[in-house]
């Protein structure tokens, strides 16, 4: 809902229990307000009558209150936009109009020096209490072009507090996502990207509290940055105790875009939530506005999944591949996944990228023969792809070595033997769409698992006389490609993977099914990459996998089939280990836990997520609930003193309401469930259990 003040000046945007509110001064200055609890256009005008704070000679009285801080005049806070020409930087706008369009309000500035158009754009779905910011800037002069260093898509504006905490998630590669929180000092903390891709090493999300918030109690703000490319979220903490948040494309001032007369540039979307719900509540909140507004196809389940990666990696054959399909139909699985080496001459991680043809000598008749057997097997089929890079040893990089990224008179950096394509490029693009389509059109492949295995090192475009457009229209062309994909082929579902939790952003998920949450498939590991990871997403898009135990490719650590099912049913369940080394009671047993996740999935997929105790040694445990249905998974990782493990509270159920396990036919009081808890009966080393819970 948007409202207006009574001057027409004042907007006050609202969704189910949040407010956002602005002004415009007669000077033009864009004031923030309030964002918070839901409130009135009456009250929102009482807070623009209020007098500024005073501020001294050394002070502007703008910072810490404007609304979208631009470069120049009397300014000193880090601005969300930058934008020069070869004589003038900076930006001194007056306001032109304002519109509504449905849910979104657009205010658009001016800057005549510079023939710059400015428009913010605000968004509040019905039913949520997300907020969707985003900026256009337009060249709508005749002039000189105008270079966009940078153009954030919001600044969030916090109320001032005695002392504000921050909550990130970072990590490296197979460490991913890994929650963790800390006071919150003078000055500025800088999240971001330079890699090209999101990165391993932070998701872009932040949350800060500042009253000592829990999991259930207190107020959180969060931001969140649909893009896939570099990134920079700069939360700065300024001399008087206000708080702000920039965030948008691009890690640095290099320079975005260059805008010729006609031309705009509209940044990514920098999401923002307020929930007096705790961080649960505050996750609940994302995940249901994901689900509803971001996912593709949310409301469908996704299913279990076989991938073949680990049983075979580069020792592939359609035959090898058959064998393994029968074993999975057996255990249940729904999605059978040809990994890495089915394509070119792909025999090693050193040749065949670029050349996305089935190898002949593997593959002698196409994919089709296997994926028919597969789609007899009754289960759908689907392939590994890595379309952004391109091995030196491929018939693509002999044909067409000026495609890569790359700057002219510089060796051509190559991680994991392969360089990456300038998909900003038209010619790449059409290339990419050309071979991908005829590939989808071959075969009956029902699911495309995209990678993107290395970080750019060489962004360089010869011949461009503004290359930094690649950082930008790199990601800009993947997007495109995707959407023309999936437009193409509207039943093959997408995966983006990026060497695991490389690429996860809201940027990726409005175009793609899952994401391959990490490389790291131990199943201790995954506890707290997934907890993480829970904070922003929803469990519907966090694909995890059961694979071999000694879990070979980490840390040799054994742990009980149990385990690793129940840790990997707490998302997107899939099975990578090799099959054929699996015994009969190991096969039974796998194919029981499948089952029991096919009766669970619509709880854990899409139902609202608690996170009952946190996976930080002893015992941990979440909690989904759906209309009638309780699903809680919990896991020991190690048993003291053969002390009985504590009680599970759960959390979001009827305390007058009666509840029956499904399992065993056992009637618990909720009252009882919520304030006592359920015990699990777990015991012993890396114990796991599912309960199942309905009411009655």
């Amino acid at each position: 809902m948007i409202e207006f003040g009574g001057n027409g000046r004042t907007w006050v945007l609202s969704g189910t229990g949040v407010s956002y509110a602005l002004h415009l001064t007669e000077h033009d200055e864009l004031l923030h307000l309030h964002w918070g609890p839901r409130i009135s256009p009456a009250d929102a005008e009482a807070l623009a009558a209020e007098p500024p704070p005073r501020a001294s000679g050394f002070e502007s009285p703008l910072d810490g209150r404007e609304e979208y801080p631009v470069e120049g005049g009397r300014r000193f806070v880090r601005p969300a936009l930058s934008v020069r020409t070869r004589e003038v930087r900076g930006t001194e706008w007056r306001f032109v109009d304002s519109a509504v369009d449905g849910d979104e309000l657009r205010l658009r500035f001016v800057d005549s020096a510079h023939g710059l158009g400015v428009t913010l754009h605000y968004r509040v779905r019905d039913g949520f209490d997300v907020i969707e910011r985003w900026v256009t800037v337009a060249h709508e002069g005749d002039g000189e072009a105008l270079e966009v260093l940078r153009a954030d898509g919001a600044t969030w504006t916090l109320p001032v507090r005695d002392q504000w905490r921050l909550s990130q998630l970072h990590g490296r590669w197979a460490a991913e996502s890994r929650l963790v929180r800390s006071d919150l000092t003078y000055g500025e903390k800088v999240l971001s990207s330079r890699r090209g891709h999101t990165g391993h090493q932070h998701l872009p999300w932040v949350a800060l509290d500042a009253e000592g918030a829990t999991e259930d109690h207190g107020q959180v703000y969060g931001c969140a940055l649909a893009w896939s490319g570099s990134w920079r979220i700069a939360v700065q903490q300024l001399p008087d105790g206000a708080v702000q948040i920039n965030g948008g494309a691009g890690y640095d001032e290099s320079g975005l875009v260059r805008l010729t007369p006609g031309e705009s540039y509209t940044s990514p979307v920098f999401a923002g939530l307020w929930s007096d719900g705790g961080f649960g509540g505050a996750s609940r909140a994302w995940h249901a506005w994901q689900l509803a507004q971001v996912i593709p196809d949310a409301a469908e389940v996704r299913p279990v999944l076989y991938n073949s990666w680990e049983a075979t990696t580069f020792d592939i054959s359609e035959q090898q591949q058959r064998v393994l399909a029968r074993r999975a139909a057996e255990m249940g699985v729904e999605l059978f996944v040809v990994d890495d080496a089915w394509f070119g001459q792909r025999v090693s991680d050193r040749a065949g990228l670029g050349d996305w043809t089935p190898n002949p000598d593997r593959f002698p008749g196409g994919l089709k023969p296997l994926a028919d057997e597969v789609h007899s097997l009754g289960m759908q089929f689907g392939i590994w792809v890595e379309p952004e890079m391109v091995n030196p040893d491929s018939d693509l990089y002999r044909a067409h070595p000026d495609w890569v990224q790359h700057h002219p008179g510089r060796r051509r950096t190559e991680f994991r033997n392969q360089l990456v394509l300038n998909l900003a490029r038209e010619d790449v693009r059409e290339y990419l769409w050309e071979q991908l389509h005829a590939l989808l059109s071959s075969a009956p492949i029902d699911y495309v698992k995209w990678d993107f295995n290395r970080c750019f090192t060489d962004a360089g475009w010869p011949g461009e006389d503004y290359p930094q457009k690649l950082w930008v229209q790199h990601v800009e062309g993947l997007y495109a490609l995707l959407d023309r994909l999936r437009a193409a082929h509207p039943k093959v579902a997408f995966e983006s993977c990026s060497g695991g939790g490389g690429r996860v952003d809201l940027g990726i998920l409005s175009r793609t099914d899952q994401v391959w949450t990490s490389d790291n498939t131990d199943p201790l590991d995954r506890l707290a990459i997934q907890d993480g990871f829970s904070q922003i997403h929803p469990a519907r898009v966090m694909a995890a996998w059961v694979t071999d135990s000694p879990n070979a490719q980490l840390n040799g650590r054994t742990s009980s089939l149990r385990f690793r099912f129940v840790s990997a049913m707490a998302g997107v369940l899939g099975v990578g280990g090799d099959l054929t080394e699996w015994s009969e009671d190991e096969l039974t047993e796998a194919r029981g836990w499948v089952d029991l996740y096919k009766k669970i999935r619509p709880v854990v997929q899409g139902g609202e997520l608690y996170r009952l105790r946190a996976p930080e040694g002893g015992l941990s445990a979440v909690q989904y609930v759906r209309d009638e249905t309780v699903v809680v998974l919990a896991w020991l990782q190690a048993q003291h003193y053969g002390e009985e493990p504590p009680a599970v509270r759960l959390k979001g159920i009827d305390p007058s309401a009666a509840y029956e396990c499904l399992d065993t036919g056992a009637v618990h009081r909720g009252s009882v469930l919520l304030h006592r808890g359920l015990r699990t009966g777990l015991r012993g080393d890396l114990d796991a259990a599912v309960f199942r819970l309905r009411r009655i």
